[in-house]
């Protein structure tokens, strides 16, 4: 959906995807994207699943990856926004998390990509109502995310890992998707700058765009830990107190009926 304010990837709607892509691929060999976007949605306690910022060989192809193809070529950045528990972690969601692949890696949901990441980090980005972004810095073979998520125009540091070859001329996109669980995921603004670059720190005679996507380390496995359960609100507070009254009721009506009966049976045998 376009609108004169933004790009909205995905209505709050289950199982919908979505995706925009640039045409014209990256040349520059250092480069910086900032991404102006916004997460929202009807859901208090549940909502998903998320949406992921893209430098990869191949476009418009939608798939399984937060509405992108898996084992894609490049780097992959997710806001993912679900917890699916079903395999070892120890962060909570919404988490940022980033991804590099040569073609050969799967995106596992179940275990929320923990065993493919490079890093990772918490990041409170949904249901916010100023402002939300995220810097995604590619420079001297160096990956940095940072984000802006409290309205103040500062950028904290999410993570930095060394150690990152990617190519040239691949191409910037962003997608989202939900499935049983929605959200509203909308792009407002992309910016895209070229970094300074020193070809002297390349090999003599190689050529950038012949770069295999690969990371020289990975985050460890992790063990599970259970995401912190949802601040109960005023009125579940208020229902539960209502139905404890109603039980509290109830016990003593019949409570109070049962021990007539037996008087009445008492006095019965007696006469």
């Amino acid at each position: 959906m376009v609108t004169s304010n933004y790009i909205r990837l995905t209505a709050d709607q289950q199982s919908r995807q979505g995706a925009i892509w640039n045409n014209v691929p990256i040349r520059y060999r250092n480069w910086e994207v900032q991404i102006q976007f916004r997460i929202s949605g009807h859901g208090k306690d549940l909502f998903g699943d998320g949406m992921a910022f893209w430098y990869t060989k191949d476009i418009l192809k939608p798939g399984p990856v937060f509405g992108n193809m898996d084992y894609f070529h490049g780097l992959g950045v997710f806001i993912d926004t679900y917890a699916n528990q079903n395999g070892a972690h120890n962060h909570g969601h919404p988490y940022i998390s980033s991804m590099i692949n040569n073609g050969t890696l799967h995106y596992d949901h179940d275990r929320d990509g923990t065993h493919t990441e490079v890093a990772g980090c918490e990041a409170k980005v949904r249901g916010l109502e100023h402002d939300t972004w995220i810097l995604i810095r590619y420079e001297r073979n160096s990956l940095l995310v940072m984000t802006d998520l409290e309205g103040r125009g500062e950028w904290k540091e999410c993570f930095r890992v060394n150690g990152i070859h990617l190519p040239t001329g691949y191409h910037l996109g962003a997608s989202a998707a939900t499935g049983q669980l929605s959200d509203n995921h909308d792009v407002i603004a992309i910016r895209t700058f070229e970094l300074d670059y020193d070809p002297s720190m390349d090999a003599a005679g190689s050529d950038p765009s012949k770069i295999v996507p690969s990371a020289e380390i990975f985050a460890p496995p992790r063990d599970h830990r259970d995401d912190p359960p949802p601040p109960m609100s005023s009125l579940k507070l208020f229902l539960i107190f209502v139905c404890a009254l109603i039980g509290i009721a109830v016990c003593v009506v019949v409570g109070f009926l049962v021990f007539q009966k037996q008087q009445e049976t008492s006095r019965k045998r007696f006469y």
